[in-house]
């Protein structure tokens, strides 16, 4: 087990997103001196606050890792467009940032020996046949539907996280990280709770697809960074899934949006995208078992926190309705 803090040089692929930029300030705390590298096309600057100990790289991680020679002794990697948007408007992006862009991440952290931490997805498992969702279940994954992009990116970076660990010795560990949310999403993120939230404050109807019986587990930000902080200092390798066992159907989500706003939008129903997941949970045996991890953010709390960070933006003008 290693601790990471003062002193210790970190590299965070992503550190602009939603988890990483989330992440970069819980190291920061810890003491940690970071480098966040983004390129910003679905990232923002501002959510990175400047810090003394913190280098902020614009750069496309497909195309090199640009962040001096000074070892690091971690390269986490989180760039990676995650929204169903993105599958659409980004697909040859997504599957480069997760097959060139891991493996130049991968070869850093070699060169390094530093130890690696990929951000995997619970959309591994696809549209699972298994619930909840075990690390030893294998999926059941569309190749060629409009969501593979992601998913088989996904995993493309497990397998070659699995060769690196396998066959060169590096340090390495596969996080699968299930729904999850908080301040500093995208309001066009196109996920439910932003999706949901935007169109509640706005007064606008509130858009669920199919007949909205379709679940979700909702795991709040700070738990989840919370749970990547223990995995990365505890040396095991995984994969380990990460979110929380509050699963609630689509339209069990609005109504409690509804209800936290106290918006009188109302609900409509559309046509369900293709290989839309019907349910998804993590089995937590493993985060438990190995890291003791435990989240601790009811959805309620969760969900008002980001409903006060979507409407504090709103009213400066610095948010749109979806």
């Amino acid at each position: 087990m290693t601790t990471y803090g003062t002193g210790s040089r970190i590299l965070v692929t992503g550190g602009a997103g939603l988890v990483g930029s989330h992440l970069v300030d819980a190291l920061l705390a810890k003491g940690c001196d970071v480098t966040a590298v983004d390129n910003f096309s679905t990232g923002s600057k501002a959510n990175l606050d400047p810090h003394d100990r913190l280098t902020v790289v614009e750069a496309d991680v497909t195309e090199g890792l640009p962040v001096g020679d000074a070892p690091f002794d971690a390269v986490l990697h989180f760039a990676c467009p995650a929204s169903p948007v993105d599958f659409e408007t980004l697909p040859v992006e997504i599957l480069r940032v997760d097959s060139v862009g891991t493996l130049h991440a991968l070869d850093r952290a070699l060169a390094d020996g530093a130890r690696f931490l990929m951000a995997s997805t619970s959309e591994v498992y696809g549209d699972p046949l298994v619930h909840p969702q075990p690390e030893s279940y294998w999926g059941n994954v569309n190749p060629i539907g409009v969501r593979s992009c992601y998913d088989e990116a996904k995993r493309f970076s497990e397998a070659a996280v699995a060769a690196y660990h396998r066959h060169k010795g590096l340090d390495a560990a596969i996080v699968r990280i299930f729904n999850t949310y908080g301040p500093r999403m995208r309001p066009d993120d196109g996920r439910v709770i932003p999706n949901f939230i935007s169109q509640a404050l706005a007064g606008e109807p509130l858009t669920v697809y199919g007949d909205g019986s379709q679940t979700r587990s909702l795991c709040y930000v700070d738990d989840l960074v919370n749970g990547l902080v223990l995995l990365l200092e505890s040396g095991e390798y995984g994969p380990v899934n990460l979110g929380t066992e509050y699963e609630l159907t689509v339209g069990e989500i609005a109504e409690v949006i509804l209800r936290l706003t106290g918006s009188s939008s109302t609900i409509e129903y559309t046509d369900r995208p293709s290989d839309d997941p019907e349910r998804r949970r993590p089995d937590l045996t493993a985060a438990r078992d190995l890291l003791g991890y435990e989240p601790q953010v009811h959805y309620e709390s969760g969900l008002k926190a980001t409903i006060d960070y979507f409407a504090a933006r709103r009213a400066a003008g610095k948010l749109t309705a979806v």
